[in-house]
């Protein structure tokens, strides 16, 4: 729960972090590159248990694009493995927070045993309620699109007919029941009121298109690994400062 001091805060429901600057970070220590991105699995946890404390429901964190394919392949190798080990050790403190983990992107490509690790931890957790935590790995917002696109067609209905079926089925905004199909799709708060980019880097490299429209952002200059729980502190201060209005008149 949030302290008195947080409680005068706007908390965002639904925090997404897209972590950059793992191997920069090592390099610049002089240091191998997957101790940059050891390093960034371990600032996760602190980060997650800090929005936690602050009240956050849902967190959303971008390990693995669907573009990281292009990389060497020991390093994605060594990344799945990381990614592994972050989904068991998660297992434990998401019982121990009622936080349902859910794993967002592709499970065609991974490794086998990353595929049977995130399947254990999503089944595990799937009755939670209390927090949800995604994690993207061979995550792709365009992707994400497409797929969404052939779960539409595998419903029956036709391309041409698009928004008129799924209104049919969905109600008066059928560009409200897309959500229906995306990777979020049975979450609290699949739309991410704040999006964090470390590394000084200011672009969404394609992180979920449909839901960051109205998403506020925060660039923060330090590499990932230095992203610690007081600088998630402090974007989300800086967050609770703006006015968001949805397209509609200032509040």
């Amino acid at each position: 729960m949030p302290d008195e001091e947080n409680k005068q805060l706007n908390i965002p429901n639904h925090i997404a972090i897209i972590p950059d600057g793992n191997r920069r970070w090592a390099k610049e220590k002089g240091l191998p590159e997957m101790e940059g991105h050891r390093k960034g699995a371990e600032i996760t946890d602190k980060l997650l248990e800090k929005a936690r404390d602050l009240g956050v429901h849902t967190m959303t964190l971008w390990g693995f694009s669907t573009e990281n394919w292009k990389r060497p392949k020991n390093e994605t190798d060594n990344l799945m493995k990381i990614f592994e080990d972050l989904f068991n050790k998660q297992l434990k403190k998401a019982k121990e927070n009622m936080v349902r983990v859910i794993h967002i992107g592709r499970k065609d490509r991974i490794s086998e045993s990353l595929r049977k690790a995130i399947e254990k931890v999503e089944e595990e957790t799937k009755d939670f309620t209390k927090h949800v935590l995604n994690i993207a790995i061979d995550y792709g917002g365009q992707d994400e699109i497409l797929r969404a696109i052939e779960k539409i067609i595998e419903d029956g209905i036709d391309p041409k007919d698009l928004w008129k079926e799924v209104g049919k089925m969905y109600g008066k905004y059928p560009y409200f029941a897309f959500k229906n199909y995306l990777d979020t799709k049975d979450q609290p708060y699949p739309y991410p009121d704040l999006v964090i980019r470390t590394s000084g880097e200011q672009r969404t490299s394609g992180l979920m298109p449909w839901q960051i429209a109205y998403s506020e952002f925060y660039f923060a200059d330090v590499h990932f690994p230095d992203f610690t729980p007081d600088e998630l502190q402090k974007a989300v201060e800086d967050y609770s400062k703006r006015n968001r209005r949805f397209g509609g008149d200032k509040k």
